[in-house]
């Protein structure tokens, strides 16, 4: 029995000390290799651009993507341990760290050059509101932890309208909660972006519903981010170091491609007519993905602060969010791919 007790104690150091070595520091270079049977989970729909692109056949493991992309939902899959990897803005990744989540940043995407910028006030018909000034007294869709609240709290900020001389009305921002919402005259104003602008504007003006033109408030970057205890798995953070490459390349690849990819995804795939393919595209703009984080970390602090401000929360050190382990590697896979 001694014997028995003594192998199995000694089998358990061994165990114990196999698992310690596969913890991953999170300052240590990313392993290159990915071990067979490693999985990757993915919040957002980017498995048709990598399949239309030819990138989801090179990655040695599997990805498992799940319709997961607003911020709230990534964070409560991110608590479930649900979601390797998420694709938001930046917003819910600092609203994140605030609900005691660590999290960090690994990839960035811009829009280089966009015709207009991002959000435009949408205005409910019995609103009366012929401005952004008029917007004291009114009701108006809000986001918290949102790209969206931001461009709200930033917007009063602008014009010089105190978060008491409004009542802010808590909505999801995704789905058609705040088309329904302006249309219902439930809110006065929403901030809306993409295909919504264009919906909105030609279903409701025969009812005296109006989008207002672009303001002058800035795009908030999008993002993919992780769970910080996720990159200490050595397989896990291989896998995504290869998949990021593949995602910036199969974002170039769509930027070339852009007639076929609005038939394959607008069209075919989401039922979407192709000018409002074309449409969302636009607003879009060209994609860029920085190798330098420099500057896009100065904006994060800035939107940080900003955020604290307003809502009562602690600033905190916006490096802090990035892990610059991956600060050149989809930035420098989207550059080598003509676009």
């Amino acid at each position: 029995m001694m014997k028995g007790a003594l192998i199995a104690a000694l089998f358990g150091m061994v165990t114990v000390s196999a698992q310690a070595a596969e913890t991953l520091p999170l300052d240590a270079p990313i392993p290159d290799t990915v071990p067979p049977g490693t999985v990757l989970r993915i919040g957002g729909l980017h498995d048709l651009e990598l399949k239309l692109s030819g990138e989801a056949d090179k990655l040695p493991f599997k990805l498992e993507f799940v319709n997961i992309s607003a911020g709230p939902p990534t964070i409560n899959a991110f608590h479930a341990k649900a979601l390797d990897v998420g694709f938001s803005n930046d917003v819910p990744a600092i609203q994140a760290m605030w609900l005691g989540l660590d999290v960090r940043i690994i990839a960035v995407r811009l829009r280089k050059d966009p015709e207009t910028p991002a959000f435009q006030f949408g205005i409910a018909p019995k609103a009366h509101i012929a401005s952004l000034a008029d917007l004291r007294g009114k009701k108006i869709a809000f986001s918290p932890g949102q790209a969206q609240g931001s461009v709200v709290l930033r917007t009063l900020k602008q014009y010089g309208i105190r978060r008491d001389e409004v009542e802010l009305v808590e909505l999801p921002s995704n789905g058609n909660s705040y088309l329904n919402a302006l249309a219902a005259n439930l809110v006065d104003a929403a901030p809306l972006t993409l295909i919504p602008i264009k919906r909105y504007a030609e279903n409701y003006a025969k009812d005296g519903g109006k989008v207002l033109p672009p303001f002058g408030i800035k795009d908030n970057p999008l993002i993919l981010w992780v769970r910080a205890e996720t990159l200490t798995d050595p397989a896990k953070a291989a896998a995504i170091k290869l998949y990021l490459r593949a995602w910036a390349r199969s974002t170039a690849w769509i930027a070339a491609h852009l007639d076929q990819w609005i038939d394959v995804w607008y069209v075919k795939d989401q039922g979407v007519p192709a000018e409002d393919g074309r449409f969302i595209e636009t607003q879009l703009g060209h994609p860029d993905i920085p190798q330098d984080w420099t500057n896009v970390i100065r904006d994060e602090q800035e939107t940080i602060d900003f955020m604290a401000q307003e809502t009562g929360r602690k600033p905190f050190d916006a490096a802090k969010l990035f892990d610059r382990r991956f600060e050149t590697v989809s930035g420098a896979a989207f550059s080598a791919v003509p676009h």
